[in-house]
């Protein structure tokens, strides 16, 4: 892999900050909300022990980031790269939370929208697993033209295997819905 997948990354919207020890107890805040946390497959991640499993593993994949709103200078959720395959050109997008004063806002947009830019730029194809109870996550994914392509039982860091939902984005697709992204 010759590219970071955890730049700081910008828009007009929102600052993405690689994810580091010290920023926990700000994300906690933001992550210790249930509501955050009905449709996702674990519940239960508000609790503070388990979002610290959630935590190191976001960690551990070297590639996860801090969502910052711009207008307020608030951390308001994470998201992250994960599981580049030099094999497959590929990449995930995912784990991605929000706090829920920001839902309907369009911050899951402008930040999907942003990452993919940034990572077409080095792979070919993306991939998303969306937990298969997630409706509101389903319904974001579908608008960025993303392709529903199977299901899969996946391990979380630390967690017991849950139904996903797989879908999928490449280079050529996402160019033809957005010709000035690279």
């Amino acid at each position: 892999m010759n590219f970071s997948i955890q730049p700081v990354l910008e828009n007009d919207k929102v600052l993405l900050i690689p994810l580091k020890e010290e920023d926990f107890e700000e994300l906690y805040k933001v992550a210790s909300d249930a509501e955050i946390w009905k449709q996702h497959p674990n519940k239960d991640r508000y609790q503070r022990e388990v979002f610290l499993t959630f935590f190191n593993g976001a960690l551990l994949s070297k590639g996860a980031f801090k969502i910052v709103d711009k207008a307020t200078g608030k951390t308001i959720g994470s998201t992250r790269f994960y599981d580049y395959n030099e094999t497959d050109d590929s990449i995930f997008i995912g784990y991605t939370f929000y706090a829920v004063d920001c839902w309907g806002k369009g911050f899951n947009q402008s930040v999907k929208i942003m990452m993919l830019n940034y990572i077409f730029k080095y792979v070919s194809k993306v991939i998303f697993h969306i937990g298969a109870n997630n409706i509101r996550s389903q319904i974001a994914i579908s608008r960025l033209g993303v392709t529903k392509t199977g299901e899969q039982e996946v391990a979380y860091h630390g967690e017991q295997p849950k139904l996903n939902y797989v879908y999928e984005i490449n280079k050529k697709e996402w160019l033809s819905h957005h010709a000035d992204a690279l």
